[in-house]
């Protein structure tokens, strides 16, 4: 049983308690609902915050693996663009360099057959020259490839191998003075040209495979990221219809504190009444 005394009010001392901590509790409640987190800092939980930046760090580093496919993927298609003109130039060259085996062609005619072939040659160069994206250009005559970043840690890459078209190469083995000006010229030329059309058609098969190898994998990090994502979010975010609910309680509970507190302030007044005659 509580004594009665003025120097020690124990009813409001409790009283008081009971409302700092529905006071505390209702700041927590209402730090969540304005940050939309449970675990906004290290002093709401330490461990799960530790383990959500940890995530965050991976979900950033994968954000680089991302634009690092992306480039890639930009730069292979086109080199594939490119890849694709070679060839439909190839075809026209062929088309030319047959007609010139034409015992009954006169000179007028091959000269003008070797002009348009001489433009089809240099224009195969011009594509070969400007296939580039981003500083990185996989037909041209110095092409070494390149390595696209694979996962978060940087010890895994998917590498992109050259498929070199240059004049002369092992691809194209058409060269860059190839003429169909005489029968000889022109019977070589078509040999050149037929084995450059069947090295470029295999080029462009491994290029083809190549982008959607990385098409693939990119398409893998975003939905991994995304998985990254929602587990940062299962462990920080708050439920916030629950937390509106409890607001409600807290904000009620506080009023009852306040009124509590008021009546447990109020008990010495009625220690006076012991002593009126």
């Amino acid at each position: 049983m509580l004594s009665s005394s003025v120097n020690t009010n124990v009813g409001a001392m409790i009283a008081l308690q009971n409302l700092n901590a529905t006071n505390a509790e209702l700041a927590t409640t209402q730090s969540r609902i304005n940050t939309g987190k449970k675990v906004a800092s290290a002093k709401d939980n330490g461990a799960i915050w530790a383990i959500a930046q940890g995530q965050r760090a991976e979900i950033g580093a994968l954000n680089a693996v991302s634009q690092s496919l992306a480039r890639g993927v930009s730069a292979v298609d086109v080199a594939m663009a490119a890849g694709e003109s070679v060839s439909d130039l190839l075809l026209q060259m062929k088309e030319l360099a047959l007609a010139a085996t034409d015992e009954t062609l006169s000179t007028s005619s091959r000269d003008a057959l070797n002009e348009d072939f001489a433009a089809l040659r240099d224009q195969i160069a011009s594509v070969v020259e400007n296939a580039e994206f981003n500083g990185v250009n996989l037909l041209g005559e110095s092409a070494t490839g390149f390595a696209a970043l694979a996962n978060a840690d940087g010890t895994s890459t998917i590498t992109v191998d050259a498929e070199v078209m240059a004049l002369s190469g092992s691809i194209v083995s058409v060269t860059s003075s190839q003429t169909i000006d005489t029968m000889t010229d022109a019977s070589d030329a078509l040999t050149d040209v037929d084995e450059s059309i069947a090295n470029v058609s295999a080029a462009l098969a491994r290029i083809g495979t190549t982008s959607k190898a990385l098409q693939t994998h990119a398409t893998f990090v975003g939905k991994l990221q995304d998985a990254l994502e929602a587990g940062v979010g299962n462990l920080v975010d708050a439920d916030l219809a629950k937390e509106s609910a409890k607001l409600t309680a807290l904000q009620t509970k506080q009023q009852l504190g306040v009124q509590a507190l008021g009546i447990a302030n109020g008990a010495p007044q009625i220690l006076l009444s012991l002593f009126r005659g």
